[in-house]
């Protein structure tokens, strides 16, 4: 068996065997090898066809069901879970912005942030704890996860559509429109949900430095 076999054999086991997905650097550490990178790609053709494929999400890769086959696992109907307009917004402006706080999603979205909208997405395991800005009150900042990669088919950030592609794939509804528009730039206020408030009044929780 030639030295390139060995290598493709060791990858796959150890990506079968890891409980979570692995970064070049860590598998590299892992094997001993210099560079795995040529080698995952090969094993990642040898998948391409195959029942199981290997993906990489945010920088780590790991198997996971082809996506034409995922329906034979589910064993049950999921329940489909739908976003408040509130946490999608939240959520455009995250994976657009980040690392941002919540002091800046608020003047992005021009209404002040209700309590539980960022505690959906922090419980969903889609946006995280990034830190804390280097600023006067050093205000908590959020960022995506490799989970919501997953959960969209992306590899990197790189990979979310603009405003003119979404448009062209007919997925946004006039509401939806101006939601993404105002997330990627121009500023236009969303309508208010409950438990929203303007963004200049106070309110719990509030991570900007209270004056």
């Amino acid at each position: 068996m030639s030295q390139e076999d060995e290598l493709l054999r060791a990858l796959e086991a150890t990506l079968f065997a890891a409980e979570a997905p692995m970064s070049v650097e860590q598998l590299s550490r892992h094997l001993g090898e210099a560079d795995v990178r040529a080698a995952l790609r090969a094993l990642q053709d040898h998948y391409a066809p195959r029942g199981v494929n290997l993906v990489e999400r945010g920088r780590r890769w790991h198997f996971e069901t082809a996506p034409d086959l995922a329906h034979l696992l589910r064993r049950e109907k999921e329940e489909v879970r739908r976003l408040s307009r509130a946490a999608t917004e939240v959520l455009a402006i995250v994976a657009y912005h980040e690392p941002v706080s919540r002091a800046e999603i608020e003047a992005i979205r021009g209404v002040q942030t209700a309590k539980g909208t960022l505690d959906v997405l922090l419980e969903a395991g889609w946006v995280r704890v990034a830190g804390r800005r280097e600023v006067p009150g050093r205000p908590v900042i959020y960022a995506t996860t490799a989970e919501f990669l997953a959960h969209f088919g992306l590899q990197t950030l790189k990979e979310l559509p603009g405003i003119d592609e979404l448009r062209a794939a007919g997925l946004l509804d006039p509401v939806d429109d101006a939601m993404i528009e105002d997330a990627l730039g121009p500023e236009n206020p969303p309508v208010a949900e409950e438990g929203d408030r303007p963004a200049t009044e106070p309110g719990p929780n509030d991570d900007r430095l209270s004056t």
